[in-house]
């Protein structure tokens, strides 16, 4: 991997950048004709996190909750609105093993009658899956193998950002210190798990939290030498770092638009004309024409009913 670290290290070096989103638009063009995106609905099942990643604005601490989890009234509210408005997909969002962390957490779900997080998601999933036209998604963070094989029961596909395979980011003044589930070894060992076991994946990289271009780079082809193995990884996301208040990043500056185009083109470059690759659209709104110039296909999951 270091050779083809170096050349399109070199390539993004002495590119322009106008003239790589010209060679990932018209890469994107011999295979991707349309620009999809996915109607779904978010359940986030618990807003719980034993992580304490310094930009997240998802993971709350229990006492500004008002339940751990949701109840399966309220999942299947969510679903049942979803199914009203045509969508197609429940996409399941959730805290990484909460009751490692938190005594709510673990008190809340000896209540529902379940020993984890994931005992509980996989209830969850069958759930939806029983009574709604729709087909879970799963977000649940690494997993060991039996975990996965007891969720690929009751879901069609799952999710699992790298964010950044740099372990840099996980010392002490990084954005990923302290928070275990963060480690890229980690992260990497459960993209290949579901490989090994043959689950469609969505992955990608978080940029703008410190990482160099290079390992950007670096973290895109370590996600692209497990699909050359597998051929599992059904999508790229590309999803650039936005400050929000009351988070330890809230003063760093989001990085520059250029550096997500750069980022997108050199994705493209690097997975060529057949990977699905997407970059949020409410995280970018004035920056939607040069993104599609930028090689994508697709805008992701956009839901009527659930923000």
């Amino acid at each position: 991997m270091k050779n083809e670290l170096s050349r399109y290290n070199e390539i993004g070096i002495s590119t322009p950048l106008i003239d790589l989103m010209e060679e990932a638009s018209g890469l994107r063009d011999q295979e991707k004709f349309l620009i999809t995106y996915s109607k779904k609905v978010f359940i986030p099942l618990t807003m719980l996190c034993r992580d304490v990643c310094h930009y997240c604005t998802f993971a709350k601490v229990p006492r500004k909750l008002s339940s751990p989890f949701l109840r399966p009234d309220q999942v299947l509210k969510i679903a049942k609105t979803g199914e009203k408005h045509y969508c197609k997909e429940a996409l399941f969002t959730l805290g990484e093993k909460p009751e490692l962390r938190y005594k709510a957490a673990r008190e809340d779900l000896k209540y529902l009658g379940y020993d984890t997080t994931l005992d509980y998601l996989h209830a969850m999933a069958k759930m939806v899956l029983d009574e709604t036209g729709l087909l879970p998604h799963l977000n649940p963070g690494t997993m060991s193998m039996d975990e996965i094989k007891r969720l690929k029961e009751v879901s069609l596909s799952m999710g699992i950002m790298l964010e950044s395979a740099s372990k840099r980011l996980c010392q002490k003044g990084g954005p990923h210190y302290g928070s275990p589930d963060k480690d890229p070894e980690l992260r990497l060992q459960t993209i290949q798990n579901l490989g090994e076991l043959n689950v469609p994946v969505t992955t990608g990289i978080l940029i703008g939290i410190g990482e160099t271009r290079e390992e950007r780079l670096e973290s895109l082809l370590a996600i692209k030498q497990l699909h050359e193995k597998y051929e599992h990884i059904q999508e790229i996301i590309i999803q650039n770092f936005i400050p929000k208040p009351d988070t330890k990043m809230k003063n760093v500056k989001a990085p520059e638009p250029e550096e997500l185009l750069w980022t997108l083109s050199m994705a493209r470059i690097i997975f060529g004309p057949t990977m699905n690759i997407q970059c949020p659209p409410n995280l970018n709104k004035g920056l939607l024409s040069e993104i599609i110039d930028s090689g994508i296909n697709d805008w992701g999951g956009v839901s009527p009913v659930t923000d």
